[in-house]
C-alpha cells in the first residue's frame, strides 16, 4: 500500500479520477482531498503469486455479501485504492473507494 498526498493522489485509482473536493459524510460541508492510499498501481508493484499470505487488503476477510437479497458481510474483491478527504467546516474525514 502506497500513499500519495494531495491532488497527485487524485488519479492514483482503478476507476474514474477522484474528485478534488466531496461532500462530508458527517455535515455535508466541502471535504478536500488530503491523500490517497493505493494497492498495485505503481509500475514496481507486482503481485506475489500464488498469494499465499495477507498481500491485497481483499485477502483479509472472505466477502461473502450478497446485493441481491442484502445478507452477509461486504468486503473488496480486488485491489483497491481510497481517497481520504477532511471537511472544512467540521473536519471529519469522508472516504471515497474504487477497486480493479
Amino acid at each position: 500500500m502506497k500513499v500519495t498526498l494531495g491532488n497527485e493522489g487524485l488519479q492514483k485509482t482503478w476507476q474514474d479520477h477522484f474528485p478534488e473536493i466531496t461532500k462530508c459524510c458527517k455535515c455535508d460541508g466541502e471535504a478536500r482531498i488530503g491523500f490517497v492510499a493505493h494497492e498495485s498501481i505503481e509500475i514496481d508493484d507486482q503481485p506475489i503469486l500464488p498469494r499465499a499470505h495477507v498481500q491485497y487488503l481483499c485477502d483479509m476477510y472472505e466477502n461473502t455479501g450478497s446485493f441481491a437479497d442484502g445478507t452477509g458481510a461486504f468486503w473488496l474483491h480486488d485491489c483497491c485504492a481510497v481517497a481520504v478527504y477532511f471537511c472544512k467546516a467540521c473536519l471529519n474525514p469522508t472516504a471515497l473507494f474504487n477497486q480493479a
